[in-house]
C-alpha cells in the first residue's frame, strides 16, 4: 500500500457505493458530503493519524442540525492498496457504527439489538444499540477475540468508568477495538470519536484471548440512545 491518501471526493464515493449497496437505497455526494433520504448525511472530517487507510467519519442524522445529531466514529482498513484498505475501512465501519445507526433509524430489530436501561447486559440508565461485532485476523483462531466479544458484554463493563463523563443526554457512540496476538496488542475504546484512557486500560486488562499463534482483532459499536434517569 502507497502512502498517499486518497482525494476527499474519491472516498465520498465510495462510501456512497457503500452506503447504497448496504441500505438498497440511493446515496449521492453532494456539497461535500455523502446524502441519503431525508436529513441524514455522512461527513468526512480531516484524518488525525495520517495513514491512507484511515478514515474519521461522521453520521449526522440532521445535517440542519450537526451539533446534536452527530454520531462520530474513526475506522482503519486494510489491503494490497490503498484502495483495497480505504473500502475495507468502509465495510467495517458499515458493519458496526453503520448497523447501530441503521438500526436507530429504523426501530425493527433488523440492524442491531436494542437494550433496556435496566437489561443485565446493557448500561444502566441508557437505552442502548449494540451494532455488529467483526471480526478478523490471521491463523487458525483469527476469530477467537470477536467470540469473546459476541460473549462477554461490554456495555456493562465499561458503565462503571465511562459513568458520568459524558458531555450530552444522548446520542453517546462508543467504539471498542481491541486484539492482537502473542506479542502484540492493541485496545481502544473511542467517545464520540475521542478516546477514553480509562476505558481504553479496562478494555486492556480484561482477560479476552491472545492467539499463541496468529492474530485476533474485533471492532463493535454502541450507540447510548438517550439517559432515560433525566
Amino acid at each position: 500500500m502507497n502512502d498517499d491518501r486518497l482525494a476527499d471526493e474519491v472516498v465520498l464515493g465510495m462510501v456512497a457505493r457503500r452506503l447504497s449497496e448496504a441500505t438498497d437505497k440511493p446515496w449521492h455526494v453532494t456539497d461535500g458530503m455523502v446524502r441519503g433520504t431525508g436529513t441524514v448525511g455522512v461527513v468526512l472530517r480531516d484524518d488525525h493519524t495520517g495513514s491512507p487507510g484511515h478514515l474519521d467519519l461522521d453520521f449526522v442524522l440532521n445535517v440542519d442540525r450537526p451539533d446534536d445529531t452527530t454520531i462520530s466514529d474513526c475506522v482503519a482498513g486494510y489491503g494490497g492498496t490503498t484502495e483495497e484498505a480505504v473500502d475495507r475501512a468502509i465495510q467495517l465501519w458499515l458493519g458496526t457504527t453503520g448497523s447501530a445507526v441503521f438500526e436507530l433509524l429504523s426501530q425493527d430489530g433488523s440492524f442491531a439489538g436494542h437494550f433496556a436501561p435496566d437489561a443485565p447486559d446493557g448500561f444502566p440508565g441508557w437505552h442502548a444499540i449494540h451494532g455488529g461485532i467483526t471480526g478478523w485476523g490471521t491463523g487458525d483462531d483469527f476469530l477467537a477475540v470477536q467470540h469473546w466479544a459476541m460473549d462477554n458484554p461490554l456495555l456493562p463493563r465499561l458503565a462503571p468508568v465511562l459513568g458520568s463523563t459524558f458531555e450530552r443526554d444522548h446520542l453517546i457512540g462508543i467504539k471498542a477495538f481491541l486484539g492482537g496476538g502473542k506479542d502484540t496488542e492493541t485496545t481502544e475504546i473511542r467517545v464520540n470519536g475521542v478516546r477514553h484512557e480509562a476505558a481504553s486500560e479496562m478494555l486492556t486488562e480484561l482477560d479476552w484471548p491472545r492467539p499463541a499463534e496468529g492474530l485476533s482483532y474485533a471492532r463493535t459499536f454502541m450507540l447510548l440512545v438517550h439517559n432515560e434517569t433525566e
